[in-house]
């Protein structure tokens, strides 16, 4: 089981953005690959704490972590920092080291040199794409392969060492000031900080060495999925030049609207009619749940606005807590138009006192209704 994020940093479900960040820091610091050496155990402490504040420092996901844990990130898609490695931390968060480490901007050299002398990777664009789902899908689960259309490096595009910055990835510049001279060190213009240009590409390239392909990508959405979640697929969105990593492909969840159930949180609800010789006699009906179509039994006598509640035939929680129920309201349709012989019946009854209304305990009320649904 996944630990949860708040322990991770060592703060409370209420903490402010700056505690985050502040935690964070204290934590990076820490376990700094610069200051453990070697020590896996410390680099895992490192990738967790920059997950954990890639979700917790965004108000978005940190909403979606509140209210469905770990699952809203689950089911192939990263949560944040997931699938993140040392450079994709250290690219997006380098500056909340500040100084305290050797490369000005977070830099590190313990970690297989990989941004020694301060050099990034630089990383793709990300792509967002929408994907509409039926109740059925989100019920039970989905795979969805997509058509994306996304930028990866062409086939004999070639790099070569920058010439502005020779490689570094940055430039350094010394100015005279009243306090002295003050060198200053910011990402190389030329080359985006990656220390390479292109040396040559194929003529339907762009200027970046870049072509768009059309690619099938497979995605798994889990059960339970609410409408706007956005889910990440991990390097499936546009490549960079170079060394560079890709993006990331953004899946939002998009709801169909079903032709006879509607949405509520994890429950479902059915509006279901039936004639007043029917809900006198009683009878059974066939109705549509997210798992196939059940026939039910409506009784003698029942009431118009009665609900009759199928436990577990609704939405399975996002968090893995159970299934939510399928609500069916019991509507007694009324005709409009009668013949002859039909409203001299009725008109009968009028009188008779075993069409009087009595209501029963059991006959409840429709705010009782309604605190009973939501109990």
């Amino acid at each position: 089981m996944k630990e949860d994020y708040y322990d991770i940093l060592g703060i409370s479900k209420d903490a402010s953005t700056a505690q985050i960040k502040k935690a964070y820091r204290k934590k990076a610091i820490e376990y700094h690959p610069d200051k453990n050496p070697g020590d896996t155990n410390a680099e895992e402490m490192f990738k967790k704490a920059a997950e954990a504040y890639e979700v917790l420092s965004d108000e978005n996901k940190r909403a979606r972590y509140d209210q469905y844990g770990h699952q809203a990130f689950e089911g192939g898609f990263g949560g944040g920092g997931g699938g993140m490695n040392m450079e994709d931390i250290f690219s997006q968060f380098g500056d909340i080291f500040g100084s305290a480490f050797g490369g000005g901007g977070g830099g590190f050299s313990g970690f297989g040199g990989g941004f020694g002398g301060g050099q990034r990777r630089v990383k793709g664009s990300n792509l967002r794409i929408r994907v509409k789902l039926t109740l059925e899908e989100i019920a039970n689960g989905v795979e969805k392969k997509i058509k994306v259309r996304r930028k990866k490096q062409a086939s004999g595009t070639t790099y070569k060492t920058c010439g502005t910055c020779n490689g570094a990835g940055q430039v350094t510049r010394v100015t005279n000031t009243i306090l002295g001279r003050m060198q200053t060190a910011t990402a190389c213009t030329t080359c985006g900080g990656s220390g390479q240009v292109i040396d040559s590409k194929p003529a339907d390239a762009d200027a970046q060495g870049m072509k768009t392909i059309e690619e099938t990508v497979s995605i798994k959405i889990p059960a339970g999925v609410v409408e706007g979640m956005q889910l990440k697929v991990s390097s499936k969105g546009n490549e960079a030049p170079g060394n560079g990593v890709p993006g990331d492909l953004l899946v939002v969840i998009e709801e169909q609207e079903h032709d006879t159930l509607k949405r509520e949180g994890d429950n479902l609800h059915h509006d279901l009619y039936v004639s007043v010789p029917e809900a006198i006699l009683g009878t059974s009906k066939e109705i549509d749940t997210v798992t196939g179509k059940v026939r039910i039994k409506i009784d003698e006598g029942t009431q118009s606005g009665k609900i009759l509640r199928l436990r577990g035939k609704g939405i399975p929680s996002i968090n893995g807590y159970g299934r939510g129920d399928l609500l069916v309201h019991v509507n007694v349709w009324t005709p409009k138009d009668l013949s002859r012989e039909q409203k001299e019946f009725f008109e009968k009854m009028l009188t008779d006192d075993h069409f009087m209304p009595k209501p029963q305990k059991e006959d409840k009320s429709f705010f009782e209704k309604v605190k009973d649904m939501f109990s």
